[in-house]
């Protein structure tokens, strides 16, 4: 199995070139082996574009390799249905190949596991499960998407190692390094959507855009605001769309925000308020499969409280900040019983401060 954990890494890594614009599909990668030796790579093109499989195949035969009787790695199972493009597991049939190795089954429960069937039936010998878990993790916003019908929700947070995110008078910039700074402007580009609170936005106008690093689309800009309270000139509508959820209409104030080029859409709960869990269902129904908070306070407390958060992103600068904003507006308790239980998933040190990737049990 040794081989299989190599050229499966090797897929893994081809994916990971796709991370930035495979979306609403999965980032997959592909090798296909003949004799030990990969003959042909590819992965995942944007919407529209080739399949991981394809993309190999072809690069197979452009390098002038027979693929007859080889063995394609990829990190998901080949589809079996016709999308955008034709399935890719009639494409390893029709090119002979004598095995496929996929890391695991397609989550889509429609389509899991119909794609093997197809492969074994023309007599192509199946295997899977191989680096499963780090095929999962690389998509873990498509299988939640999949399985669920939401996004995976991710709230990142910048602060102090006394958990300090901004000194009362507002000042905030720069509590980490830019290493940090730049390292978020990644997870921002890997999301489908990047979601804030009017407090953020009438407090510091951000653009929330994708800066650090080139990139072919800009992340889709949503905003909580049940009152519909943002200033037409703000920031965050210039450029490509912006998406507002908001709890109560106002004629007047949304003409002016649709000439933005704002999308309004009204969803109240009982209180009045944005109905959180509603907003991340319709992300998930538009094929959003990663969501990126960059709130404040009170929303990061909000979407924790009522079950919208999946993983925390914290990044801890080595300073101290004492009596300062907090990074989620929650009420004190008086049992221990009564909190909120993570597991660590991933730490690591970027430039001067520690990134903590923190997952709600």
């Amino acid at each position: 199995m040794m081989h299989a954990d190599v050229f499966m890494a090797h897929a893994l890594r081809l994916a990971e070139q796709g991370l930035l614009t495979s979306a609403p599909n999965p980032a997959i990668g592909c090798v296909i082996v003949k004799e030990s030796l990969i003959i042909g790579e590819g992965y995942t093109q944007p919407p529209g574009g080739n399949h991981a499989e394809i993309e190999a195949l072809n690069d197979a035969r452009a390098k002038g390799h027979d693929v007859r009787g080889a063995t394609a790695y990829v990190t998901l199972e080949p589809c079996s249905h016709f999308g955008r493009t034709p399935p890719c597991a009639n494409a390893l049939v029709d090119a002979g190949l004598a095995k496929v190795v996929a890391a695991m089954a397609d989550p889509n429960p429609l389509v899991g596991g119909k794609g093997f069937e197809r492969l074994r039936a023309a007599g192509i010998i199946v295997e899977t499960d191989v680096l499963a878990e780090a095929a999962r993790e690389l998509n873990i916003g498509f299988f939640s998407r999949m399985q669920t019908g939401k996004p995976w929700v991710r709230l990142k947070v910048a602060a102090s190692l006394d958990g300090k995110t901004a000194l009362y008078n507002g000042e905030s910039q720069w509590i980490t390094s830019p290493e940090a700074r730049n390292d978020g402007h990644l997870w921002r580009a890997r999301a489908g959507v990047i979601l804030t609170g009017i407090g953020t936005v009438s407090q510091d106008d951000p653009q929330l855009t994708v800066r650090a690093i080139p990139v072919t689309r800009q992340t889709l800009r949503v905003l909580i605001d049940s009152k519909l309270g943002i200033d037409p000139r703000a920031r965050i509508l210039s450029g490509e769309s912006t998406l507002i959820f908001a709890a109560v209409g106002n004629a007047e104030k949304e003409a002016l925000l649709r000439e933005r080029g704002a999308e309004i859409v009204i969803v109240p709960n009982a209180q009045g308020k944005v109905d959180l869990p509603q907003v991340i269902l319709a992300l998930g129904q538009r094929q959003i499969n990663e969501v990126h908070v960059e709130a404040g306070a009170k929303l990061n407390a909000s979407l924790i409280r009522e079950g919208c958060v999946d993983e925390l992103l914290v990044y801890l600068a080595p300073t101290i900040l004492g009596d300062a904003r907090g990074m989620f507006d929650l009420p004190g308790l008086n049992n221990l019983q009564d909190k909120f239980s993570l597991k660590f998933h991933q730490i690591k040190q970027v430039g001067e401060d520690l990134r903590i990737l923190a997952r709600f049990n």
